[in-house]
C-alpha cells in the first residue's frame, strides 16, 4: 500500500445520469419525476448551433423553477473549441443560483482544459457570493484525453466524475465503428470455430477507474446508443459495474431502471458483505488475521470489498 492515502470519492448516488436536450424543455418536468440520481441538461451535442442560446435560457429557467426533488443538477456546457462555452458558464453561475450542482466539461483532452473552466467559474462564484461550489464532472472523448486520463482526475477539486464519451472517443482513435457502446460485430475472437464478441471499451473504462480511484472520483458509464437493446445496455453496465464503475448514462428514460438496476447492490450481495464483516470481527477477536467464509477465505481485502458494497447499499438507502 503506498504511503499516499487513495482518497474516497464523493458519497452521493450516481447510478444512472438523465440526459436531456436543453432544447426541449417539454420533457424537463418528465425527467425531474423519474428515478435517475443525476440530471443532467445538455447545451451541446444534442442542441443545433441555432438554438444554443435558446436552449441556454431554457435551462436556466428550468432549473430555477422546475421542482428536481433531491436530483444532483448539471448541466453539460458547449466544448472549449467552440464560442459558446464561456457563455454557458457566465449564464448559468451568474443566474442559477445554489440549485445548479455541477457544470459537465465535454472533450476534456488535459489537466489546463479544467484549469481554463475552473478559473472562470471561480472568479464567478467571488463575485456572486455563492456559497456551495459548483463540482465538475469531465468526459473522455479523445485519444488525448485517455493519454492524460490521470493528471485530468487529478486536475481540480471541483472534479467529482468522469465519463467515456463513446462515440466521440472512437472517432479520435480511428475505430471501425459507428456504434455508441457496446460489443461490436467485428471486434472477436474465434474459439473452436465459434466468434466469440469482447469488449472494446474494457481498457478504456479501466483506465478512467484507475485514474478515478487514485484521486477520488466517481467513475461513470457513459451512453449505450441502441435504446431498444436492454439486454445489451444491462450487459455492458454489469461489465462496467464488475470493473469498479458507479453508475451509466441514460439517454432514453427505459434505461434508467436498468442502471439502477445493475449499480444497485442486491439484497444478497449486501448480506453476504455483513457475513464476511462479521466473520472477520470474530478472526480478529480470536487473534486471527483470516478465516473461512462458505469454503473460500477470507482476510483483510475481503474487508475492503464487503465495506464498500456496504456503504453502497447504505447510502443509496438514505
Amino acid at each position: 500500500m503506498s504511503f499516499r492515502l487513495q482518497p474516497t470519492a464523493p458519497a452521493r448516488p450516481n447510478r444512472c445520469q438523465l440526459f436531456g436536450p436543453g432544447s426541449r424543455p417539454a420533457i424537463f418536468e418528465k425527467m425531474a419525476s423519474s428515478a435517475a440520481d443525476v440530471i443532467n441538461l445538455d447545451l451541446e451535442d444534442s442542441v443545433a448551433p441555432t438554438d444554443k442560446d435558446s436552449a441556454r435560457a431554457n435551462v436556466i429557467e428550468a432549473i430555477n423553477t422546475v421542482d428536481w426533488g433531491n436530483k444532483y443538477m448539471s448541466v453539460r456546457i458547449n466544448g472549449l473549441d467552440t464560442p459558446f462555452w464561456y457563455r454557458d458558464v457566465v449564464a448559468l453561475l451568474e443566474q442559477c443560483g445554489e440549485r445548479l450542482d455541477q457544470i459537465m466539461i465535454p472533450k476534456v483532452g488535459c489537466a489546463a482544459d479544467v484549469y481554463a473552466v475552473d478559473a472562470l467559474v471561480t472568479a464567478i462564484e467571488a463575485a456572486t457570493g455563492r456559497k456551495t461550489p459548483i463540482s465538475f464532472e469531465v468526459i473522455i472523448e479523445s485519444a488525448a484525453g485517455i493519454a492524460h486520463v490521470e493528471e485530468i482526475a487529478a486536475s481540480s477539486p471541483r472534479l467529482q466524475a468522469m465519463s467515456l464519451g463513446a462515440a466521440d472517443f472512437a472517432a479520435s482513435m480511428g475505430m471501425q465503428t459507428t456504434g455508441i457502446g457496446g460489443t461490436q460485430e467485428n471486434y472477436y475472437m474465434i474459439q473452436d470455430g465459434q466468434k466469440h464478441w469482447s469488449d472494446p471499451w474494457h481498457w478504456a473504462h479501466a483506465a478512467i477507474v484507475a485514474a478515478c480511484r487514485t484521486h477520488g472520483v466517481l467513475p461513470v458509464d457513459g451512453p449505450f446508443g441502441d435504446f431498444s437493446d436492454d439486454e445489451g445496455f444491462r450487459a455492458q453496465a454489469r461489465r462496467s459495474a464488475t470493473l469498479g464503475m458507479v453508475g451509466k448514462w441514460a439517454i432514453h428514460p427505459k434505461q434508467i431502471a436498468i442502471a439502477n438496476e445493475v449499480f444497485t447492490p442486491s439484497e444478497a450481495q449486501v448480506t453476504e458483505a455483513r457475513e464476511i464483516l462479521a466473520a472477520m470481527e470474530q478472526a480478529k477477536a480470536n487473534g486471527e488475521g483470516a478465516t473461512v467464509y462458505k469454503g473460500r477465505l477470507v482476510d483483510i481485502a475481503s474487508i475492503k470489498q464487503a465495506e464498500v458494497i456496504v456503504r453502497q447499499s447504505e447510502m443509496i438507502n438514505g
